[in-house]
């Protein structure tokens, strides 16, 4: 029997898995086995429902439908429970406060909080969008004098950010505020991110290496879990 349409698409979404970020349309087929026209169809229907978004250079990626229905998923309670141990530590140690962020409908949604923050002009949101978990707005906007908005700027941050996993944002959301983010990886992959905020008197040579390390914390946690 001819597998059906429902499994093509399936077969789409799972080519992702322990993938890059971005696929293009004949790494899909090689993935899933399926003929390059027939990738396309799928392709194109999960493009038209928001499962997937084509990239400026024509591959894909996926979609913020599929993020937001993730996100919706129990899994972040569970992620939260794992986290909070590493996030008390880091609160300690630094005085800010500590949180985890998940992508969530476009933004970036803090799990201790509950509080949504645009993902340009937060080091948590910055480390989403460097690892592909949020899709680079076209159009950025500025929250205060500090924000990041020109383009070229910000695709240079994210490709710091994912050579030295590490990201900052200073003043860029709030005034008198400063943010670090690390990202969380489980089994291998990108899934959230760990952020430090604090007043930005404070001395940040030591923020930095706290941050990374508790993300590196969570997820080891994460996949003892497994």
């Amino acid at each position: 029997m001819a597998e059906s349409v429902a499994g093509r698409v399936l077969s789409v979404l799972d080519a992702f898995v322990d993938a890059p970020v971005t696929l293009r349309l004949t790494e899909i087929a090689r993935r899933t086995g399926l003929p390059v026209p027939t990738a396309l169809r799928m392709v194109r229907e999960l493009v038209a429902w928001g499962g997937l978004e084509r990239a400026a250079d024509g591959s894909y990626r996926l979609g913020t439908r599929i993020r937001t229905l993730g996100a919706a998923a129990p899994c972040p309670r569970g992620l939260l429970d794992t986290a909070l141990p590493a996030l008390r530590v880091l609160t300690a140690r630094t005085g800010g406060h500590a949180d985890v962020v998940i992508p969530a409908g476009g933004t970036a949604l803090c799990l201790v909080t509950g509080e949504r923050l645009p993902p340009h002009a937060t080091a948590a949101g910055k480390v989403l969008l460097a690892h592909g978990l949020l899709p680079v707005p076209a159009r950025a906007a500025r929250h205060t004098p500090h924000t990041v908005v020109a383009p070229g700027t910000l695709t240079a941050q994210l490709a710091r950010v994912r050579a030295t996993g590490l990201a900052e944002a200073h003043e860029e959301h709030r005034p008198g505020r400063l943010s670090f983010a690390a990202p969380v990886f489980r089994a291998g992959t990108p899934v959230a991110a760990v952020a430090l905020t604090t007043p930005t008197a404070t001395r940040s040579s030591r923020l930095a290496p706290a941050v990374r390390l508790a993300a590196a914390t969570v997820g080891r946690a994460l996949d003892e879990r497994r």
